[in-house]
């Protein structure tokens, strides 16, 4: 489950025993630089260290790496990693950093390990630095293990101590970045679970759990649903046995009467197709079609622990797609609660359903400031921008751009795909206002054209996370088939622009 690393700050000395994890860039002559305490170890060690670089090969470039083993001063192991340029690290890049640094030390099946300071850093001070490598490292021991009976599946790695000149400042630094983290770790948990356990009503109850934060919570049944007019939401969930619900959460960390930011998060706990029924191969994966539910809840999760000084709503509509004699069927007609009639031709694009309904709800109900959506939308942004770039659709440039900054800042990276009234087009229907399906071009966006009709105008963004929120690329920061997608990439927009 959640990482259960611990991190510690301390003052900068040459540790007596144990694993000691310093840095090297490249120096002059195709050389290495050391930083200054595996320099000191060096010189304790009369010289063992350089010797040892000079014989693996080791020049101090980026992603480099040498182990030592007992390398003098009554160490166990060194682990040197080179960080080619120093003084062009990016923020980002350390993080990924202190990733590499957990990675590095699990795979030596160390329990613990000290860091020593990063050397030659321009424009990130030392006590942010110390805390980036943390959040970094952080990040990288989540596990899933909760299904494991022989506990073979618990990361090695148990403590980190990270040295700096600044700890107090060091830990102060790292606070805000551990509530993140710790969101990010609620979406990933909520991803890999399986759907016998995750099913609708349980996954209501654990975002209720966040009232623990501070977080208030409301949950609408399908009765609540029903009478609001919910008929596109709850025609998704009419084949289950798991009844729908609706989550509402809410932060108040902002003024009084302040409008809020709101976040929409699509939680189809299993996704069979319905009568639309997907193919068997691949169908076990549809337990992660919640994962826009999953980086809203671990969102409101971050921005409690860190306090934010905004108000935010998040809102999450939880459905199971099943079969049995009462599901929806191909050709249906339903009536959303805007009033907006849908023809049913495919039930297997069952997200934006979902979506019309809690949007419009959102809207209506709480006049935020704005709107972003993500969802596990179309396979059709898998295949136009693979596992690196989520797709991005917005009716406003600059939420569009501040995401788009967002994402870059994060690694969380957005790509902006077009809207345009001849895409609208096609999801017109002769018979209903519309159709849930446009045919099969352009597949993702008459997906986003569709959820466009339900915002009513206000600033609002979709985020299709198909390729990036489950079975996503690895990176120094993440190993798990889910990966916490949207958590760092929304806490990152609301921070850099809309806390007071």
């Amino acid at each position: 489950m959640n990482s259960t690393l611990k991190i510690s700050f301390d003052r900068v000395q040459l540790p007596k025993s144990g694993v000691l994890v310093a840095f090297a860039g490249e120096g002059p002559a195709s050389g290495a630089a050391l930083g200054p305490l595996a320099g000191q170890l060096d010189k304790a060690a009369k010289g063992h260290i350089q010797r040892a670089m000079k014989a693996a090969g080791f020049e101090g470039k980026k992603e480099q790496v040498l182990d030592v083993i007992a390398p003098g001063a009554g160490l166990d192991r060194l682990i040197l990693l080179g960080l080619g340029k120093p003084e062009s690290l990016t923020v980002r890049e350390i993080e990924l950093l202190g990733g590499a640094i957990a990675g590095t030390v699990q795979g030596a099946k160390a329990k613990t390990a000290t860091v020593a300071p990063l050397h030659g850093l321009k424009g990130v001070g030392e006590a942010e630095a110390a805390a980036r490598l943390a959040s970094g490292a952080s990040l990288r021991t989540y596990s899933f293990s909760a299904y494991k009976t022989r506990k073979n599946g618990k990361p090695a790695l148990e403590s980190l101590s990270l040295m700096t000149a600044e700890p107090a400042a060091a830990k102060k630094a790292f606070l805000p970045m551990e509530a993140i983290s710790a969101g990010n770790h609620l979406a990933r948990d909520l991803v890999n679970e399986p759907a016998n356990v995750l099913f609708p009503a349980e996954f209501a109850a654990r975002a209720k759990a966040l009232g623990k934060a501070g977080v208030q919570v409301e949950i609408l049944t399908p009765a609540q649903m029903k009478k609001l007019g919910m008929h596109a939401l709850l025609g998704v969930a009419q084949g289950s046995d798991h009844e729908a619900r609706l989550v509402v959460m809410r932060w108040n960390g902002g003024k009084k009467g302040d409008a809020p930011l709101a976040f929409v998060g699509k939680g189809v706990t299993f996704d069979t197709g319905g009568v639309s029924i997907k193919p068997a191969a691949g169908m076990e994966d549809m337990k992660g079609d919640m994962a826009g539910a999953a980086a809203v809840t671990g969102l409101m999760l971050a921005l409690a622990r860190r306090k934010a000084r905004c108000n935010v709503v998040g809102a999450i509509g939880i459905v199971e797609n099943a079969i049995d004699g009462r599901a929806q069927r191909p050709g249906d007609i339903v009536k959303s609660m805007s009033g907006q009639t849908i023809a049913v031709l495919n039930t297997d694009a069952e997200g934006r359903l979902v979506l019309a309904d809690v949007l419009w709800y959102i809207q209506d109900r709480f006049k935020p400031k704005f709107m972003v959506n993500l969802a596990t939308l179309t396979g059709a942004m898998v295949v136009a921008l693979g596992k690196e770039y989520a797709g991005m659709f917005s009716n406003n440039d600059e939420l569009a751009n501040r995401l788009f900054a967002s994402g870059a800042a994060t690694g969380e990276k957005v790509w902006r795909m077009p809207l345009a009234p001849e895409y609208d087009k096609l999801i017109d229907h002769d018979v209903a206002d519309m159709k849930n399906i446009g045919g099969r071009f352009g597949g993702a966006i008459t997906a986003a054209q569709f959820l466009q009709r339900f915002v009513n105008g206000v600033p609002w963004a979709h985020l299709d996370v198909a390729g990036t929120a489950m079975d996503s690329t690895k990176s120094p920061i993440n190993q798990s088939w889910a990966s916490g997608w949207g958590v760092r990439l929304l806490n990152d927009l609301v921070a850099q622009n809309y806390e007071s």
